[in-house]
């Protein structure tokens, strides 16, 4: 994945936009109601979606379930078309880049206990209205304060 990263910055240096996707893994509590996960980021622990770059050979969907699982230590079903997208400016070493983020709705599952990044992120189940109050990108907030679930839940 560290070479997707490196043809990302080169891409963004030539003033192409580049894209990342991400999970947005829900549950349904017993009333009905949803609610989401929210993993904390490596370096700022702002509150985030897991989310990474495309992988070689694997679809959108595919890529955010994995980061889901990585990330957040959740594994479920991805639908099979987006939720939505939102952009973002994306700290890098030398500076920020703008970054375009496909998103999917993750049904969990299984809640690991022990997951590949846990000693660098903490989680949290919310209400998604209340996870939109928590999330710094504007578009990303507006997509989980009007977030609905599908009837059928993914295939």
């Amino acid at each position: 994945m560290a070479t997707t990263k490196k043809k990302a910055v080169r891409r963004a240096k030539k003033g192409q936009r580049i894209r990342q996707v991400a999970a947005i893994p829900f549950r349904l509590r017993e009333d009905g109601g949803v609610e989401v996960l929210l993993v904390t980021s490596r370096t700022t622990r702002r509150f985030i979606v897991p989310k990474g770059w495309p992988m070689k050979g694997k679809s959108g969907r595919k890529a955010a379930t994995i980061e889901a699982q990585e990330e957040a230590g959740v594994l479920g079903k991805a639908l099979k078309q987006p939720a939505g997208t939102y952009s973002y400016w994306k700290r890098m070493t030398n500076g920020f880049i703008r970054v375009d983020v496909a998103v999917y709705l993750l049904e969990v599952t299984e809640e690991l206990a022990d997951w590949q990044e846990a000693a660098n992120r903490q989680r949290a189940w919310l209400p998604a209205t209340d996870a939109a109050l928590l999330i710094d990108e504007p578009e990303l907030s507006t997509l989980l304060r009007d977030l609905t679930i599908p009837a059928s839940p993914p295939a």
